[in-house]
C-alpha cells in the first residue's frame, strides 16, 4: 500500500449520550454516514454501554463499527510550559486519555467480556464521585438533585452532566462557565478519582486482544519526541495524530516522530455534538500508518 494513499473514511473517536456526547448512539451513526464515514468507532468515556446499539445502528447506515472506549488515565509526563505556549494551549488536563479498540478481526466475545469486567470499576467510580460533587454543590447553596444529574446520562455520568444541571438551575450560563466557576480541575466542585496509568490500561487492553491509541496528544503539553518515546515505552500501539484540534504543523511533526519509532497513527473527530459546531469525519489520514486491524 502506498504511503501516498490517504482516506477520510475513518472516524475512530466519537461520543454519545452514554458519556458526554449530545446525541444518542443512533443519531451519531446517522451523522457519521451522512458525512461520508465508512469505518466508525464509538469511544464513550470509561463505558461500553453503547456498543450493542452502535453495532445495530452501523448496520442500518452502512458503517463498519469498531467497538471502542476512551479510558481516563493518569498523566505519564509533566506539562512543559514551553510546549503549551508553542501550540497555544492555556490549560493542560490532569489526565491522559487512551483510545482502546476491539475490532472483530482481533477480538472475540469472551475477550470483550473480560475487558468489560476490567473497565467496570472505572465507570462505576463516576457514580460515587458524582454523589460527592452534588453534595459539595448543596453545601455551596445550590439546589441540585443527584437523580436529576444521573438521569442526564445514558451510561457513564460525568462532569458535563452536572454542568448541564447547573445550567438548568441557573447556576451557570453554559458548560464553559460551569467548568470555569465550579467543575474544572481545582475548582470548588471538582473531585479527583483514581485512574490507571497509560501502561496499566494498555496492558489490560492487550490482554483482552485489543489495541490502543493515545487520544489528542496536543492537549498534554509534552514535547512531541518525549511523548512518542513515552508511548512506545508504555506499550501504546498508535497515536491519534489526526484530531480536529491539531494544526497541520503539529500533525506533520507528530507523524514523523511516530513513524521513526514504529508507532501507528489514527484519526478521529472527537465528535461530541452539532451544538458544539463540530462535524463528524473529514479527518484524512495515511492508510499505511493506520493499524491494519482497524482498516480491514
Amino acid at each position: 500500500m502506498s504511503e501516498h494513499m490517504w482516506s477520510d473514511a475513518f472516524d475512530l473517536h466519537s461520543h454519545s449520550t452514554n458519556s458526554d456526547g449530545e446525541h444518542p448512539v443512533e443519531r451519531v451513526a446517522e451523522l457519521m454516514a451522512t458525512e461520508g464515514v465508512k469505518h466508525w468507532s464509538l469511544t464513550d468515556h470509561d463505558t461500553i454501554a453503547g456498543w450493542e446499539e452502535a453495532a445495530l445502528a452501523a448496520q442500518q447506515f452502512g458503517l463498519k463499527f469498531i467497538p471502542g472506549v476512551e479510558i481516563t488515565c493518569e498523566p505519564s509526563l509533566p506539562v512543559s510550559e514551553v510546549e503549551m505556549d508553542r501550540w497555544g494551549r492555556d490549560r493542560a488536563p490532569t489526565s491522559w486519555h487512551l483510545l482502546a479498540y476491539f475490532p472483530s478481526s482481533l477480538v472475540n466475545d469472551e475477550q470483550r467480556q473480560a475487558f468489560a469486567q476490567w473497565l467496570a470499576p472505572l465507570g462505576e467510580s463516576r457514580g460515587p464521585r458524582m454523589a460527592k460533587m452534588v453534595e459539595l454543590a448543596q453545601h455551596h447553596g445550590m439546589d441540585i438533585d443527584l437523580q436529576a444529574v444521573l438521569d442526564r446520562a445514558d451510561g457513564s455520568v460525568g462532569r458535563p452532566h452536572l454542568a448541564d444541571e447547573l445550567i438548568a438551575q441557573g447556576y451557570a450560563e453554559n458548560r464553559q462557565d460551569a467548568f470555569d466557576q465550579w467543575l474544572g480541575d481545582g475548582r470548588p466542585l471538582a473531585i479527583v478519582r483514581s485512574k490507571p496509568s497509560i501502561r496499566e490500561a494498555a496492558k489490560a487492553v492487550h490482554e483482552c486482544g485489543g489495541i490502543v491509541s493515545l487520544a489528542h496528544p496536543i492537549y498534554y503539553g509534552v514535547p512531541i519526541n518525549q511523548l512518542t518515546a513515552s508511548c512506545q515505552e508504555d506499550g501504546v500501539d498508535a497515536i491519534e495524530c489526526f484530531h480536529r484540534s491539531h494544526p497541520d504543523s503539529y500533525r506533520h511533526e507528530l507523524m514523523m516522530s511516530a513513524r521513526t519509532l514504529g508507532l501507528g497513527l489514527t484519526a478521529g473527530s472527537d465528535f461530541h455534538g452539532l451544538s458544539y459546531e463540530q462535524t463528524p469525519g473529514h479527518m484524512p489520514a495515511p492508510l499505511v500508518d493506520m493499524p491494519s486491524s482497524l482498516t480491514q
